[in-house]
């Protein structure tokens, strides 16, 4: 082989090899804010349906604060059957520390107010919750499809650390794709 074509060669291995390090140094840093995940549950239906694919910020509350409505995924005390791991459970946040939460007749009241929910599933919220008061470093959560749902009203708050993240983007089905 010729020295010209040997050089050629080399030239094109360092270039594949410097394009592999670029890509992983990108895939890390990515992986480090957002992370996708896929919802297999009915729970937050309307908003999110089974199979959507969603896109999770991992830094979203290192430093702000979890706000009431947003949707956040946590883990659970729940264990998968097939491994045992603790599943990661999706919901929205419906109470924040300091709040006290009410389930009455359907509805939900927070500090005393009804609240206004258009996002949830038809029939209302099932069960009762008196006087429930969030805690520090605490959220009330609930899935929007409050019949199928296991959430807050089933386990109560959920320590702030559990949460993973917040999904911030549906990314599929291609043609329901929005922010969250």
């Amino acid at each position: 082989m010729s020295e010209e074509k040997q050089e050629k060669q080399n030239s094109k291995a360092k270039e594949l090899a410097r394009d592999l390090v670029i890509a992983a140094a990108i895939a890390l840093a990515v992986s480090f804010f957002v992370r996708p995940t896929i919802v297999y549950e009915t729970s937050m239906q309307p908003t999110i349906d089974p199979h959507d694919y969603l896109l999770m910020s991992k830094q979203a509350y290192r430093s702000g604060k979890v706000k009431r409505g947003d949707i956040v995924i946590f883990k659970s005390d729940i264990e998968l059957e097939n491994t045992g791991k603790k599943k990661l459970l999706i919901k929205r946040v419906i109470g924040v520390p300091g709040d006290v939460i009410t389930i009455s007749d359907g509805n939900v009241y927070i500090n005393g107010k009804k609240m206004e929910e258009k996002y949830i599933a038809e029939g209302g919220t099932p069960g009762e919750v008196y006087n429930t008061v969030v805690g520090k470093g605490q959220v009330f959560v609930m899935g929007d499809h409050r019949e199928v749902s296991r959430d807050s009203r089933e386990f109560g708050c959920i320590e702030k650390d559990k949460i993973v993240g917040k999904a911030v983007v549906r990314l599929w089905p291609f043609n329901n794709i929005k922010k969250l």
